[in-house]
């Protein structure tokens, strides 16, 4: 997850969806999470969808370490319309959109592109 400021509350939903992973459902590529609330203040994001993490490159993606291997993904903040465009439209459809109208994932206040 980025944000343009270090805060406690992300480093809360970082724990709570590392949480949730290993002790509820298994999330994967494409599996999103409900925050519960807004990822920063007056944010309309309140949820998580796990990405590939196209910032960082695909070697970040995968560690190896004496035979065993770890994924790494983006968790990048998004609203409810967009879990549900998702749902319906596909991953790829969603991130394409999110691509098309240059949304800022650092923006607490940006507007759903659903």
């Amino acid at each position: 997850m980025f944000a343009s400021d270090r805060c406690d509350e992300l480093a809360e939903l970082l724990v709570a969806t590392s949480h949730y992973h290993r002790t509820g459902a298994k999330l994967g590529l494409g599996d999103t999470v409900n925050f519960g609330r807004a990822w920063l203040p007056g944010s309309l994001c309140d949820h998580g969808l796990l990405s590939l993490p196209y910032l960082d490159g695909p070697t970040l993606e995968w560690l190896r370490v004496d035979g065993d291997q770890t994924r790494f993904l983006w968790l990048i903040p998004i609203t409810k319309e967009e879990v549900e465009f998702s749902r319906k439209n596909g991953l790829e459809a969603l991130e394409a959109r999110f691509q098309k109208l240059r949304f800022n994932y650092l923006d607490p206040k940006r507007q759903s592109v659903a």
